[in-house]
Order: structure tokens, then C-alpha cells, then sequence
């Protein structure tokens, strides 16, 4: 007759149920993690996708301005501003809007298909410029042409010129609440020295750390003769981007909490009496000293260290309070070690051969320097002496130094055995010496002992 036997399960193959619910094991949590991890970080990576699908900026601009006013207009294509420096590099663009403004084979250029190259040659002056040099010279002659199309080829270097200019710096010190102004005058003229007149001046509204606000007015200048001679006047107003401002403050916050962690540490280590929990206080303030330079250097575009105002209420303040909080870490770990020293129990014995017949020599203490104490932080605790049976002799009075020895020897019969103890009590009130003479031959020393303790010990002979 058959039988059947059941396959053994171990107990990691059986999901735990309690409560009715079924306990997840740890491998599924892991994996439910990792894909959610990986969600997120393809959920973040979509903001990258359809940034080409917008309109170019300057289309609309371009259109207008080639339906309403045609004529020549100067487009901003980079704003690059050095705060420390202080300056703002411009990259303008020369472009011809309009009937009669477009170089043919040229048109479309931000896909505005009535704005192109200009078709005259220009001179474009930057009134701030102390140069009587045109800033930029423009020669439509000089473009190439595409040998399969017949359009001419956009060059940079032929249609585009830099114009530096000098930042007002009245308000950079409010990082990131600093605001930046500009204002600069530019002038066309063709070939024969006619002024063009330039009906917009546009730049872009945002770089990586700044945004920029641009409005421009028509303008004119007199000369000698009392002729007025068009230009366009163009004013930029530059500041910190909403987000740049947030994480800012959010990193002098950050900064701020571990200060107050390092103070919070030496109130902590102050409760130890032990080195080794100090310690661990000690590193984790050190590394909070070296992060907060790293918090301030991650400040999006942050001025250097001139004395902003985020630096005289932020950094500054946190390395010093930082730094002191480890200087006092370091001394307390100091302090618990000569605690530690003073605390830790002192026993010497000695055993010294018998004694011959010749008499004892006395001899006198050694001369200690009076700077030793303060060196080694140490009190005199050992003392050295003969002891004679029965006997108290002078050097351990010397070596007393004003101090109490109780009760007095009394003398041994001669041939008998016995102990004698003596407790001497130093102005410390935490040493002690036990002098024991055993029985035996007189004028010998087997031994004595010397501890240190907070009680009186005694040792006698068993």
C-alpha cells in the first residue's frame, strides 16, 4: 500500500499574513522602489521634449515691425552679464525688415518670411563708445551664396558685432533681490553717411541666471549746425529669476540649520564624561564646517565674496559660529582627557633586596623643577623610603610635606612578627600610602605598596 509525503516548504516560500493582509517581501519592495525611481526621473526628463515646438521668439516682433514700420532692426540674440565684472556683453543681429530692406535670397530669417538680411551697406555706431569707429560695418557683398539654392549664407561674423557696456551696480549687494539697469544709444548710416533709421532694438527676455526687460524709444541727437540726427535709445532692466531666488534662500536656510546643529552639538558633548561620544560630535561638526563653503558656492550665479548681504547675515556668521563650535568640541575632548588621567588608579609595587648591615644613608630628595607640575599636569604621588622595623624615620616625614600620619608606630617586640600601617593623607585629599614591614630579620624591607585611591586602604600581613 503506497503512501504520500509532503514536499517540505521553508518558511520564506510562505508569505506572512497578518491581520488578513499579506506581508510583501523585501525583494518586491526593492524592485517597487527601483521603478519608481526610474518613473520619476523619465517624469522630469519630459520637461527637455517640445522646447523646438514654440514659436520663435522674434517672429511675431519681426512681422510687426515689417507690416507697420519698415526699416532696420537690431536684435539682441545674447545677453551675457558679468555680475563681478560688473558689464553685459550684447550680441546683436543686423536684420532688414520690409519692402526695399531685404537682401533678395535672404528671407525667412526666424522663420518671418518678411525679414532678412538688409540690402545696403551700414555703419552702426554705439554713441557710448568713446571710438569715432563705427562699432560694427556691415557689407552685404561680402555674403556668399549657396551654390544649389542661389540664398545667401547668414555668416556671423558679417552680420552679427559685441557691445560691452558698463552695469550700475547700486543694488548688487541685495543678491539674489539685485537689479541691474542699462542704458545705451545706437545709430545707423549707409554708405553715404545717411542715418537709417533702426525701428526696433529687442533682446531676449531670459538667460541661464537673469531676466531681461528691454523697452526702446525713438531719439535724436543735435549736432554743431543744429541738425538732429535719429537714433534709438534702448534701456534694459536685468534681475534674478524667480527659481534662482528660491533655491538661494533655501540653501542660506539650509546653511543656517547646520550652524545651529554644531551649537546644539556642544550643549550635547558637555553632558558626556567620556571622550569617545565627543568625538563623534566633534566629526560631524567639522564635516558641517567644511558643507557650508559647498552651500554657498551652489548659490546659482553667486557674486563672490565682496560683502553682499547674504554673506554679512549668512556665511560669515555660520563659519564663525561653526568654527567655535569645534574649538570647543577640541576642548572638551582635552579637558575629558586630563580628567580621565587624573582619575585612573596609580599602584607601584616595589620589592627591595635585604638589607646589608652596613648603616642607612640618608639621602636627600631629588630637586624637582617648580615648572614640572604645570608641564606634566600631575601631582607628586610616589614616595620613596626605607622603614625600618618599628620605626619611623625622617625621610618619610620629609616626604610628608606638612601632612598627617596616623596613628602613631608603636615598637615591635623584637623576634615577633607583626604589621604596621600608615596612611598618609595629601593636601590633594586623593592619595594614599601604605607602608607594611613584615617579620623577619631587622634593618630589612621586603616590600610596601603605594596606590592611590579616593579611601584609605590598609594593608597588613595575613
Amino acid at each position: 500500500m503506497g503512501g504520500t509525503k509532503p514536499i517540505a516548504r521553508s518558511k520564506n516560500s510562505v508569505p506572512l499574513v497578518t491581520g488578513g493582509m499579506v506581508r510583501i517581501q523585501n525583494i518586491t519592495l526593492l524592485a517597487i522602489a527601483v521603478l519608481f525611481s526610474l518613473f520619476f526621473i523619465l517624469a522630469l526628463s519630459c520637461a527637455f521634449l517640445g522646447a523646438d515646438a514654440d514659436e520663435p521668439y522674434f517672429k511675431s516682433i519681426l512681422n510687426d515691425v515689417a507690416q507697420n514700420s519698415p526699416g532696420i532692426v537690431l536684435l539682441g540674440e545674447n545677453v551675457d552679464v558679468d555680475v563681478d565684472e560688473p558689464s553685459v556683453t550684447l550680441r546683436w543681429s543686423i536684420i532688414g525688415c520690409g519692402d526695399g530692406y531685404v537682401l533678395p535670397g535672404s528671407a525667412g530669417i526666424h522663420e518671418s518670411t518678411s525679414c532678412g538680411l538688409p540690402s545696403t551697406y551700414l555703419q552702426i555706431y554705439l554713441f557710448l563708445s568713446s571710438s569715432p569707429n563705427p562699432t560694427a560695418v556691415y557689407d552685404p557683398s561680402q555674403l556668399p551664396f549657396v551654390s544649389q539654392t542661389g540664398q545667401r549664407r547668414n555668416i556671423q561674423n558679417l552680420v552679427q558685432f559685441d557691445s560691452d557696456h558698463t552695469l550700475d551696480v547700486h543694488e548688487d549687494r541685495l543678491y539674489p533681490f539685485d537689479t541691474y539697469v542699462l542704458t545705451s544709444t545706437l545709430r545707423a548710416v549707409d554708405a553715404s553717411n545717411a542715418t537709417v533709421p533702426i525701428r526696433k532694438l529687442i533682446t531676449i527676455d531670459q538667460v541661464s541666471s537673469f531676466l531681461i526687460a528691454c523697452t526702446d524709444v525713438d531719439s535724436y541727437e543735435t549736432t554743431s549746425n543744429g541738425t538732429q540726427v535719429p537714433s534709438r535709445d534702448l534701456d534694459l532692466y536685468i534681475q534674478r529669476p524667480g527659481q534662482a531666488r528660491a533655491f538661494t534662500l533655501l540653501l542660506f536656510a539650509l546653511s543656517w540649520m547646520l550652524t545651529h546643529i554644531t551649537i546644539g552639538q556642544v550643549f550635547l558633548a558637555r553632558k558626556h564624561e567620556e571622550v569617545k561620544p565627543i568625538f563623534k560630535h566633534l566629526l560631524s561638526a567639522i564635516a558641517i564646517v567644511l558643507a557650508i563653503p559647498q552651500l554657498r558656492n551652489a548659490m546659482p550665479d553667486a557674486p563672490g565674496f565682496d560683502g553682499v548681504l547674504i554673506d554679512c547675515i549668512g556665511f560669515f556668521p555660520q563659519m564663525i559660529m561653526s568654527t567655535f563650535s569645534v574649538i570647543i568640541l577640541l576642548l572638551l575632548i582635552i579637558l575629558r582627557e586630563f580628567n580621565a588621567i587624573d582619575d585612573k588608579p596609580l599602584v607601584i609595587r616595589v620589592k627591595a633586596a635585604p638589607k646589608k648591615s652596613v648603616a642607612p644613608k640618608t639621602e636627600s630628595p631629588p630637586s624637582i623643577s617648580p615648572l614640572r607640575p604645570f608641564i606634566l599636569g600631575t601631582k607628586k604621588r610616589t614616595v620613596s623610603c626605607n622603614v625600618e622595623r618599628g620605626e619611623f624615620p625622617d625621610c618619610d616625614k620629609r616626604a610628608l610635606n606638612r601632612d598627617f600620619a596616623f596613628p602613631p608606630p608603636s615598637p615591635v617586640p623584637s623576634g615577633s612578627s607583626g604589621s604596621t600601617t600608615i596612611h598618609h593623607r595629601s593636601r590633594s585629599s586623593r592619595s594614599m600610602m601604605s607602608f607594611t614591614t613584615f617579620g623577619g630579620r631587622p634593618g630589612s624591607v621586603y616590600g610596601y605598596e603605594l596606590s592611590r585611591s579616593s579611601t584609605l586602604r590598609e594593608v597588613k600581613e595575613g
